[in-house]
């Protein structure tokens, strides 16, 4: 399936392409910023495997977690000092990034420093953010909700694009099975592809159980590499990992994020089953 590309600006050298035939995309970081010491000690790791593999990156951090479980839940350093931190870290480390927002007045602040404007999953239906967030002309990195089927997430998409920006990214968490639980559906990666936007698969989201810990969610981080292997050789466009130097210790999503040390290998075998996937469609 031929994907028309989505262009990402960065800090310097020539600009990201991600869609059919291209290289895959890897957005990564930890869930929240929680210092600046250990965000830039993630994206500069991140940076040299990806160099090392062939992969293009976005760094990724939220400023502030607005849908947390619990009233007492650690949300990040807020707009001001978050966005000036991914400011430094897009301008001295030289890579691009990307941090969600919330509501409308979060947009033009975001739009001033991030590549990449996130829309979470929970709010992939708001009509006001998604056309506040088209009026930037950024890409636009939309999660489908989890309540949301894959085929419905096309009006998402027509809310943005009917705004003018036309870089629209789909990005698949999983989807609720039952309470505090969520499951993949990996036919929903082609039916979003289908959209004619590259479709990101989200592996560690995937694998979170919500409020599955009382007062935050769970996860099952053993099952994100075999899940990652699986949307590759589904022939998406990119991947989304949230990764932790302690991920025991994260302030936000440890449950399901990856350990700094054991990202290499599993994207090893990521860009090798690709490919393979290569081999058999020619891109």
């Amino acid at each position: 399936m031929k994907i028309t590309p989505v262009t990402i600006g960065r800090p310097a050298g020539p600009a990201i392409k991600v869609g059919t035939g291209l290289p895959l995309l890897l957005i990564a970081g930890p869930c929240v910023l929680e210092s600046e010491e250990l965000a830039r000690r993630v994206a500069g790791t991140m940076q040299e495997i990806c160099s090392d593999l062939g992969l293009s990156y976005v760094f990724k951090a939220s400023f502030d977690k607005a849908n947390r479980t619990a009233i007492s839940s650690y949300r990040g350093p807020g707009l001001h000092e978050g966005l000036a931190i991914l400011g430094r870290i897009r301008e001295e480390m030289k890579v691009p990034v990307v941090s969600d927002i919330h509501d409308t007045s979060q947009v033009k602040a975001a739009s001033e420093v991030l590549d990449i404007i996130q829309i979470p999953a929970f709010l992939c239906r708001q009509t006001d953010l998604l056309a506040a967030a088209s009026k930037t002309a950024k890409p636009i990195s939309l999660k489908k909700g989890q309540f949301v089927s894959p085929w419905d997430m096309e009006h998402a998409v027509n809310k943005i694009r009917g705004g003018g920006d036309s870089q629209v990214m789909l990005v698949e968490r999983g989807a609720s099975f039952g309470y505090n639980n969520l499951v993949v559906d990996m036919r929903s990666l082609q039916v979003m592809q289908g959209f004619d936007c590259p479709v990101i698969y989200d592996a560690t989201h995937s694998v979170q159980l919500p409020g599955g810990a009382g007062s935050s969610s769970g996860g099952q981080r053993e099952f994100i590499a075999p899940l990652s292997r699986a949307a590759v050789a589904a022939g998406i466009d990119g991947l989304f990992m949230e990764v932790h130097p302690d991920p025991d210790n994260a302030f936000c999503d440890g449950p399901n994020s990856i350990a700094l040390n054991d990202i290499r290998g599993i994207l090893e075998q990521i860009v090798r089953i690709r490919a393979c996937l290569a081999d058999f469609t020619g891109q």
